[in-house]
């Protein structure tokens, strides 16, 4: 998807069309930027840019906070197009699918028609702009599908994959981020096809067994084999404050913000967790986690209690907070059973999904879960 954050964004807020957007939070805080707009990032605007960075750099920008909730629900709008057609789905994060079109053919036609077709369903049912790589392996798919950013497509037909890798940037290959893009140039490597004329030997000495997977990729090579079903393996929340807090009332209403969206995040995939933890960092970057195991549960107010527990426990110094953090784990699948005779828990895990469809129509905001 295309800066899916910011198109969600605008799909909310049309007024924001045509403007530089930044998804991150408060300007002057210290957070970073989630995502941000064509727009911005063409004043060097980039994720994981410090906010305060950003906000030298595109003072006139419009930053926003983000809505979690809304960006999950257009992901799984948008999974359900792709599951009409191909057999096989893989979902690689929120926004970034790996698509199965073997066999297709005959159904569909030729891959390049018919992935415009896809890309014109997503637009007009959901509003957001996608853009497409087609290719032999899921490396160059990757790499092709950020080619024509945005609303692009490309095609990288069998047997040309070298070719096309060779005059891209060292940096357009999946695994060369901050640390190894210095190492590489220092060596002077400049593209990919720099890469793929090497001794894959000598990567090897330079970078150990990521450098001759660096090597498959700059010739081509990439796997064409994966799973069809994504499985999130925890859910994390947390939030760095503007001003450093002292105050457990007011870290603990930040809390039952961020226990409330995790939880429907547990919902939204219909999961329930077995341990819960917490992070707190101290304003003099002094890190604590803690962690508890309890009964599988999507409950907010067992969540919370449990993070309460665990944050009053940690929170021994007289020292203010910086950062809150949830992380759930050990997630399992929810089933509800029948059951005879209703109890209060059955009642409340049916009152907690009445609460998930509220917010899957009306947003997150529509409805919140009392935990006192």
């Amino acid at each position: 998807m295309d800066a899916f954050f910011v198109s969600v964004e605008r799909i909310l807020d049309p007024s924001l069309e045509g403007k530089p957007v930044i998804v991150g939070g408060d300007p002057h805080g210290r957070g970073v930027v989630a995502a941000c707009s064509y727009e911005a990032r063409k004043l060097g605007l980039h994720s994981a840019m410090p906010i305060r960075t950003a906000y030298r750099l595109c003072p006139q920008g419009i930053y926003l906070h983000g809505h979690g909730t809304e960006y999950g629900r257009y992901s799984r709008a948008a999974k359900k197009i792709l599951e009409k057609y191909f057999p096989v789905v893989q979902q690689a994060s929120v926004d970034e699918f790996y698509l199965d079109f073997s066999g297709c053919e005959r159904i569909y036609g030729d891959a390049f028609s018919f992935a415009q077709k896809i890309q014109l369903e997503i637009w007009k049912q959901l509003s957001l702009p996608c853009s497409i790589g087609i290719a032999s392996n899921k490396s160059i798919a990757k790499i092709a599908s950020d080619y024509k950013k945005p609303k692009g497509i490309t095609l990288v037909p069998d047997g040309s994959e070298k070719e096309f890798l060779a005059p891209l940037p060292i940096e357009k290959i999946p695994g060369v981020g901050k640390k190894l893009f210095p190492l590489l140039r220092l060596r002077g490597f400049k593209t990919a096809g720099d890469i793929a004329n090497a001794s894959p030997d000598y990567l090897s000495v330079l970078l150990g067994k990521s450098g001759v997977d660096l090597w498959e990729k700059a010739n081509g090579y990439g796997t064409d084999v994966f799973a069809s079903v994504y499985e999130r393996e925890s859910i994390s929340k947390e939030i760095t404050f503007d001003t450093d807090i002292i105050s457990k009332t007011k870290i603990e209403a930040f809390m039952f913000e961020l226990t409330g969206d995790a939880c429907q995040l547990l919902r939204d995939e219909n999961w329930q967790t077995s341990t819960v933890s917490i992070k707190l960092r101290y304003s003099d970057f002094v890190t604590i986690t803690k962690a508890r195991t309890i009964k599988p549960t999507d409950d907010d107010k067992v969540v919370f209690d449990t993070a309460t527990g665990l944050f009053r426990k940690a929170f021994a110094r007289r020292v203010s907070i910086r950062l809150i953090g949830i992380h759930l784990s050990k997630l399992s699948r929810f089933c509800e059973q029948e059951v005879l005779f209703e109890d209060e828990e059955i009642i409340r895990k049916r009152m907690l999904r009445a609460v998930m469809k509220i917010r899957g129509k009306y947003g997150c905001k529509a409805i919140h879960i009392g935990v006192n």
